[in-house]
């Protein structure tokens, strides 16, 4: 069975989110600059396929961590995580976005992100 967090849990785990999310905005930033020099025959300042590889992996890494914590990584661009948990019986996904300074949102699992609604 797939975990489901207490409010309390999500909202401790939230600090630690936004850190890594961090990340990983300023490595799709690199990635696409990276990408953009190496198909238009230029360089970056960025690096090569040596660096654009780092950063892949880097990515993996983190989204990977959140996935074996539990939390739902719905996408890096941006940064969208959805925490598994039970609101007054009913299955929902306590809802972060990149931006976002706190867990303040929700939705019920099968309306997805268009249907947050504020905790």
């Amino acid at each position: 069975m797939d975990r489901l967090f207490t409010l309390d849990e999500a909202r401790a785990l939230l600090p630690g989110v936004i850190h890594d999310a961090a990340e990983v905005i300023a490595a799709r930033a690199d990635l696409a600059e990276i990408d953009f020099a190496r198909r238009s025959g230029g360089r970056s300042e960025r690096g090569g396929l040596p660096e654009l590889k780092g950063l892949q992996a880097r990515i993996e890494e983190i989204v990977s961590g959140w996935s074996e914590q539990g939390i739902e990584v719905k996408g890096i661009a941006p940064v969208l995580v959805d925490f598994p948990a039970v609101l007054d019986g009913v299955s929902v996904r306590l809802c972060w976005i990149e931006g976002e300074r706190e867990l303040g949102w929700y939705h019920r699992t099968e309306l997805g992100f268009a249907g947050r609604r504020p905790l």
